[in-house]
C-alpha cells in the first residue's frame, strides 16, 4: 500500500474537520447557553434572597426602633414623673417649713399664754390630771404619763393641720 501525500490527506479530512469544528461550535454556544441561563436563575435567586433579606432587615429595623422608641417613651415618662414628684415634695416641705415659722412666731404673741393653758388642757384630756408637762423647744407643749408620750408642739400641730388639708394643700400645685 502506497501512502498518500500530505495534501491528500488534508483534503479528505476537511469535511471532518468542519463538521468537529461545527459540532464544537455548536456545543460550546450550547453551553454557553445554558450558563447564561444558570446565570439568571441564580443571579434571580440571589436578588430574590437579597430583597427577602433586605425587607426582614427592616421590618427588624422598625420593630428595634419602635421597642427603642417605646422604652425611650418610657423612661421619659418615669423621669418627668419624678421629677413632678420630686418638686411636690420640695414645695410641701417648703410649705411645712413655713407653717412652722409661722406658728413659732406664735410665741411672742399676746395670745400665747391662753394658747398654752389650751394646749395644756388638752393634753391632761388625753393623758389625765396626773400627766407630767413641759415646754417644747418649739413652743407648745408635751405630756407624759408611764408608757404614753402627747407631743402638742407647735411645729407638730403645724404639721397635723397640713395633714389634715389633705387634697386642699395638693391642689396648691396641682394643674
Amino acid at each position: 500500500m502506497t501512502t498518500p501525500a500530505p495534501h491528500q490527506t488534508t483534503d479528505a479530512l476537511r469535511p471532518v474537520r468542519h463538521e468537529l469544528l461545527r459540532a464544537a461550535h455548536a456545543d460550546a454556544d450550547a453551553l454557553l447557553a445554558d450558563a447564561e441561563r444558570e446565570a439568571a436563575t441564580l443571579l434571580g435567586r440571589a436578588r430574590s434572597e437579597a430583597r427577602a433579606i433586605l425587607d426582614e432587615a427592616a421590618r427588624e429595623g422598625e420593630a428595634d426602633g419602635a421597642d427603642a422608641a417605646r422604652d425611650l417613651l418610657v423612661r421619659a415618662r418615669r423621669e418627668a414623673r419624678s421629677r413632678t414628684l420630686a418638686a411636690r415634695r420640695e414645695l410641701y416641705d417648703e410649705l411645712r417649713r413655713k407653717a412652722a415659722e409661722r406658728v413659732r412666731e406664735l410665741r411672742g404673741t399676746d395670745d400665747f399664754a391662753s394658747l398654752r393653758e389650751r394646749l395644756e388642757h388638752r393634753a391632761r384630756l388625753l393623758l389625765g390630771a396626773g400627766a407630767e408637762l413641759s415646754e417644747h423647744a418649739d413652743g407648745g407643749v408635751v405630756a407624759r404619763v408611764p408608757g404614753r408620750r402627747v407631743d402638742l408642739s407647735l411645729t407638730v400641730l403645724a404639721d397635723r393641720a397640713l395633714d389634715h388639708m389633705g387634697a386642699e394643700v395638693r391642689s396648691l400645685w396641682e394643674p
